[in-house]
């Protein structure tokens, strides 16, 4: 008598491939449920960091990243113009269905927003600079869509940091950013600790 062997566990790369479609690069129906555990996992940190920026009615906020569209949404109800740049199909979906009107979600990357020069009074990102292919390109092109006096917000998993947060800071000032700040903030719950950013386009 003959038996099938039992299946092999799926190995490391497939694995990391489907985390990747689920988190890193959101694509199909795993995207489209990791965009859901996000939505939760990282609500209180996109929530500290619009608050953070102090946001006015009058100024236009650009969201590098913005998966679900949780922080981009709690952007748009207190700034007048919002615009999100998300490369993934399935959460500019989840963000247009969140936010309706009161934000334009458009294709696009940190190093290629698509915005035009000194467009936006801020910007924010939370998750998203581990997944920048060219952080000093990405760096670039945000000072660009800043308006003079603009201000920078990052936050990002600190055990997902490509570098130290001193670094990345390091990173932002040799775009031209200046009065940088870094710390770190431990969210509520069970949220991993989160390496926070601040800068500002000089006047």
């Amino acid at each position: 008598m003959t038996t099938s062997p039992s299946p092999s566990p799926p190995g490391p790369g497939v694995l990391d491939a489907a985390l990747d479609r689920a988190f890193g690069h959101p694509s199909g129906l795993l995207g489209r449920l990791g965009g859901k555990l996000m939505a939760v996992s990282n609500a209180t940190t996109e929530h500290r960091v619009v608050d953070l920026a102090r946001l006015e009615p009058d100024e236009t906020v650009l969201v590098i990243g913005p998966g679900p569209g949780i922080g981009l949404d709690a952007a748009s109800k207190l700034a007048d113009e919002v615009i999100g740049v998300e490369p993934s199909p399935e959460m500019r979906d989840l963000c247009t269905d969140r936010c309706g009107d009161r934000a334009e979600v458009r294709a696009g990357s940190a190093a290629r927003t698509g915005c035009a020069d000194e467009i936006a009074d801020v910007v924010l990102t939370v998750n998203n600079v581990q997944l920048w292919d060219d952080r000093a390109a990405s760096f670039a092109e945000l000072f660009r869509v800043l308006r003079p006096g603009g201000r920078l917000l990052l936050s990002a998993h600190e055990k997902w940091l490509p570098v130290t947060r001193h670094e990345l800071a390091d990173e932002a000032a040799a775009a031209g950013f200046a009065d940088l700040q870094t710390w770190t903030w431990d969210p509520p719950g069970f949220a991993p600790l989160a390496a926070q950013l601040r800068a500002v386009k000089p006047s």
